[in-house]
C-alpha cells in the first residue's frame, strides 16, 4: 500500500511527519513522494489561522475528486474531530496519537472510519526515527503542548497541556543521529523554555543544550520557540560558553503595549521583556534576537501601536515576523473581544512596521559587509544560488554545488540587502 503525507504549518508538524513516515515504513507500508501515486494521502494540518484551515479543506476536496483515501493528522484533527468524516475523510489522528497511523492506514482500505485521539506518545521509539527531510539537520521535539493560553491562540486546545520527553531519551536520539552524520539539531516545543518543568527532576532546556553540546559529532544546536516569562538566563549562559549552541534566540513579544499584552494574556510586561533582552545581550553581546508581533489586536489604539513601534526601534530585532490579527474560532479573544480595529488600519500599521524592520535589517546587515563567516550549506534556492546560515542565523547566499550541502564553508560577504546577504566561498572549512 502506498502512502503520501503532505505537511502544513510549523516545524513541529514537519517533525511529526518524519515520525509518521518512519512508523509507516516500519509497518511495511510504502511512503511515496507524490499524492497521485498514493493509495492513501495523509494531510498533516495546521489550525493556527483560519486561512490555513481553509486550504486544508480545499485540498480534501481535490483528493476526493481523485478518489483517494484521506487521513487527517495535526491540529485540525484535534479541533474538528469526528466532523471531518462529513468531508469524506477516512481517519483522524490526534496530535499525540502518531503511533496509530499505520493501523489507521490499513483499516482505511476496509472502508472503516476511525479516530484516534488518545495520548500514546510514550509508545514512540524516537531514537529509531531515521527518515529525515534533510541529510544533515534534524528536528527534535522535546516538549509537546502549551499551558499559556494566550487569548488569540488555538494551540493549547489542539496540542494539549505541556508534556516533556525524558532528557536521556532526547540525548539518545541526538547521539544516534549524530552517529549517522547529522550535525545540526533544532529542539522544538510550542513553549520550548518550559521543557522539563513538568518532570520536576531538574531537567531544563539549558541542561539539555549543555549535555547535547558534549556529543562529539554535534556541530550546531538551535531551539524554537521561546516564551519570555519562561525563558531562563541559564540558556544564554550555556550559549556563551559553548561554540555549538547557536547565538540566536527567537523570543516573541507580540506587542509593545502593556494594555494589549494583558488582553492577550501574555504573562509579562513591556518593561520585563526589555529587561530580559538587555540581560541576554549582556551575557552574549553578539546574540541575534528575533521576535513576533501581532498588529490590530482588539482594543489596539494608535497610542498602543506607537508603543509597539517604539519597542521595535529600541530592541533592534534581527528578524521580525508580523501578523495581522484575525479572530480564531474557539479562542478567548474570538468569544469575548470585539474585532474593532478596521482592516485598512491593520494593513497600514502592518506596512509601517514592515518598512521599519527593513530599515533595521539593512542597518544591522551592514556590519557583515566584507566579513568572512562560517556557514553550513543548506540547499539551493529558486534563483539558482545556494544558501546557508551562520551561527547567528544570518542567511547568506552564494554560488556553490550540490556536493557541498551539509558542509561547512567560509563565505566572504560582498553584498547586503534588507534580507539575505550575498557573498562567495573563500574555502571549505575543516
Amino acid at each position: 500500500m502506498k502512502v503520501h503525507i503532505f505537511t502544513y504549518g510549523c516545524q513541529m508538524n514537519e517533525n511529526d511527519t518524519e515520525i509518521a513516515k518512519q512508523l509507516l515504513v516500519n509497518d511495511g507500508l510504502e511512503v511515496v513522494q507524490s499524492e497521485d501515486e498514493a493509495d492513501v494521502v495523509i494531510l498533516n494540518t495546521c489550525a493556527v489561522r483560519k486561512k490555513s484551515e481553509e486550504k486544508i479543506y480545499s485540498h480534501i476536496g481535490k483528493l476526493r475528486k481523485k478518489h483517494k483515501k484521506i487521513g487527517i493528522m495535526g491540529c485540525v484533527a484535534e479541533k474538528e474531530k469526528e466532523d471531518l468524516f462529513k468531508r469524506g475523510v477516512s481517519f483522524v489522528i490526534g496530535t499525540r496519537a502518531l503511533n496509530k497511523i499505520p493501523e489507521a492506514v490499513r483499516n482505511s482500505q476496509e472502508g472503516r472510519k476511525q479516530i484516534f485521539l488518545d495520548d500514546t506518545l510514550d509508545e514512540i521509539e524516537y531514537e529509531h526515527v531515521e527518515t529525515r527531510a534533510s541529510s544533515h539537520h534534524a528536528w527534535v521535539t522535546i516538549i509537546y503542548g502549551c499551558n499559556r493560553f494566550c487569548t488569540y491562540c488555538i494551540v493549547p486546545y489542539t496540542r494539549g497541556r505541556e508534556k516533556s520527553r525524558v532528557i536521556d531519551e532526547v540525548l539518545t536520539e541526538v547521539n544516534n543521529l549524530a552517529d549517522r552524520g547529522y550535525k545540526e539539531f533544532t529542539f522544538l516545543g510550542q513553549n520550548v523554555d518550559a521543557y522539563g518543568k513538568d518532570l520536576a527532576d531538574g531537567t531544563s532546556l539549558a541542561k539539555l543544550l549543555f549535555e547535547a553540546s558534549k556529543i562529539e559529532n554535534v556541530e550546531r544546536l538551535w531551539f524554537l520557540t521561546s516564551y519570555p516569562s519562561d525563558f531562563s538566563l541559564e540558556i544564554p549562559q550555556v550559549m556563551a560558553t559553548s561554540d555549538k549552541v547557536a547565538k540566536s534566540i527567537h523570543l516573541p513579544v507580540q506587542h509593545g503595549s502593556n494594555k494589549i499584552l494583558k488582553a492577550m494574556n501574555r504573562r509579562y510586561t513591556r518593561e520585563e521583556y526589555i529587561e530580559l533582552i538587555r540581560n541576554i545581550r549582556q551575557i552574549v553581546p553578539d546574540v541575534s534576537i528575533s521576535s513576533d508581533i501581532i498588529v490590530g489586536f482588539p482594543g489596539e489604539s494608535e497610542e498602543d501601536f506607537e508603543e509597539t513601534v517604539a519597542l521595535v526601534e529600541e530592541m533592534q530585532f534581527e528578524r521580525l515576523n508580523l501578523a495581522i490579527y484575525s479572530p480564531r474560532e474557539g479562542t478567548v479573544a474570538w468569544k469575548y473581544l470585539a474585532d474593532d480595529v478596521p482592516y485598512e488600519e491593520k494593513v497600514r500599521r502592518m506596512s509601517f512596521l514592515l518598512n521599519l524592520q527593513k530599515r533595521i535589517n539593512k542597518s544591522l546587515n551592514e556590519k557583515y559587509l566584507g566579513k568572512e563567516v562560517e556557514v553550513i550549506v543548506e540547499s539551493r534556492a529558486k534563483n539558482g544560488l545556494f544558501y546557508g546560515r551562520d551561527i547567528r542565523n544570518k542567511i547568506i547566499s552564494f554560488n556553490s554545488s550540490e556536493g557541498l550541502i551539509g558542509k561547512n564553508v567560509l563565505v566572504r560577504v560582498e553584498k547586503i540587502t534588507a534580507g539575505p546577504l550575498y557573498g562567495s566561498i573563500v574555502e571549505e572549512a575543516l
